[in-house]
């Protein structure tokens, strides 16, 4: 029996598809070992987000074929599909496989085992208008289940690259999405977490749409909670907040993509919405939900930002008053039109303005969290694990916030929901209940 060894980089939609490779390799007949243990194959799902994802991606790549001379070496995902050229010249590399084409690893590494020659599938991605066919039947996470439900972007932000890598929008079937999680219900899932490159767009080669998706997952029997990966603005309508209001299984946590909050660096980044329609939409959700939980990304010293624009930006966050902000240093990717635009800023300008936004974010994690003191509140428990010195059992609330207890009143250790009245900060991350 041949042993495979899988390694992820990037995002949950490329977790997800490494899950899903190893699925296929497993029904195969390969034996799944430690990508750290020597393997007869390495499969490599490499990222292609940034200049240093690429870097990391060829790291991996090499490091595989040192640990084992002998593997095959597999290389797939959006470093591949990028720069396919680079790759099939890379001598660590003995089979290349794009972004459309994963669902036939087992296929493809029998054809290289019959010839030993090397073997490079990157078809033109912006092609395809089908979405590729992987089922993934496990997952590493105990308790929650990500499950890619679309791919593709049409958008073409300015500063990323990713339509380039992923190709057009294309979503997963209705019928298929439900299919896969009445299996993880039947393995025990409660919490699914549905995910996809540009989530928002879902349905909109279909006849269907997120809204409709989210109301039939919930609908599954066993399934007691329902997230969503990260959204767009533009989404947030009258019509799907109020329904996504009356689904009970739905976790109030939007991640929605903000990257800046000045209308001139907006339309700089190519973003499709204005800072005002932004504010509108948390607003909207704020009407709908008790105390949804609001956390976006920031890109801080994006080509041109002026001082001013920074400032625009810096009110901004805090007149929506997020509950986390994930802050990026404006990086440059080669093939992106913000990589030659005018008005680079110094390394040090960007470190100084994310240092800023840091500290100025600092109390509004803190606040949110605060709300939540002397209320009772339904965790759904994840594992155990050392929390200030202590051994705690720790999980997290619809909103997402992270609970630590000393003891649990299930017969379960782990992936039971339990009630409890929070009422203190064990860390500046984590509530306690005493």
């Amino acid at each position: 029996m041949r042993k495979a060894a899988l390694h992820n980089l990037g995002c949950k939609v490329n977790a997800y598809e490494t899950e899903a490779m190893q699925t296929l390799l497993e029904e195969a007949g390969y034996e799944i070992v430690d990508f750290h243990e020597q393997a007869d194959v390495y499969v490599i799902n490499t990222c292609s987000v940034t200049n240093i994802a690429d870097r990391k991606s060829r790291q991996m790549l090499h490091q595989a074929k040192k640990r084992n001379p002998e593997a095959v070496i597999v290389a797939c995902g959006c470093y591949v599909q990028t720069s396919p050229e680079k790759v099939e010249a890379d001598e660590a590399v003995d089979v290349v496989i794009g972004n459309n084409q994963k669902h036939r690893l087992p296929e493809l590494l029998e054809a290289y085992f019959d010839n030993r020659e090397k073997l490079c599938e990157v078809p033109d991605i912006g092609k395809d208008k089908s979405y590729e066919p992987m089922v993934m039947k496990k997952t590493a996470e105990h308790t929650r289940a990500f499950v890619k439900v679309q791919d593709g972007c049409n958008q073409f932000c300015t500063y990323c690259i990713i339509p380039y890598a992923r190709g057009r929008v294309r979503s997963r079937s209705y019928d298929d999405v439900i299919a896969e999680i009445h299996k993880l219900a039947e393995n025990g899932y409660q919490e699914v977490v549905l995910t996809g490159i540009h989530l928002s767009s879902y349905g909109k080669d279909m006849d269907t749409s997120l809204i409709d998706l989210i109301e039939g997952v919930a609908a599954v029997e066993g399934i007691k909670r329902v997230r969503l990966g990260s959204l767009e603005p533009n989404i947030v309508t009258e019509d799907f907040v109020s329904r996504l209001s009356r689904v009970k299984e739905f976790c109030p946590h939007f991640h929605l993509s903000l990257q800046s909050g000045c209308n001139a660096t907006l339309k700089r980044m190519n973003r499709h919405y204005t800072a005002e329609e932004y504010l509108e939409g948390c607003k909207l959700l704020r009407k709908y939900f008790e105390h949804p939980a609001i956390t976006t990304d920031v890109i801080v010293g994006f080509p041109g930002e002026t001082e001013e624009e920074f400032e625009q930006c810096r009110a901004f966050l805090q007149e929506v008053d997020f509950y986390e902000v994930h802050l990026f240093k404006y990086s440059k990717r080669q093939g992106t039109p913000a990589a030659v635009m005018p008005n680079q800023l110094t390394e040090k300008q960007k470190a100084d303005r994310s240092h800023i936004l840091a500290e100025d974010l600092k109390e509004n994690k803190k606040r949110f969290m605060s709300y939540y003191l002397d209320k009772e509140q339904e965790v759904l428990i994840e594992e155990q694990e050392e929390v200030a010195g202590k051994r705690f059992y720790t999980g997290y609330t619809k909103e997402y916030v992270k609970v630590a207890m000393p003891g649990i009143a299930c017969k379960e250790s782990t992936n039971c929901f339990v009630k409890v009245k929070l009422t203190d900060f064990l860390t500046e991350d984590i509530l306690g209940v005493l």
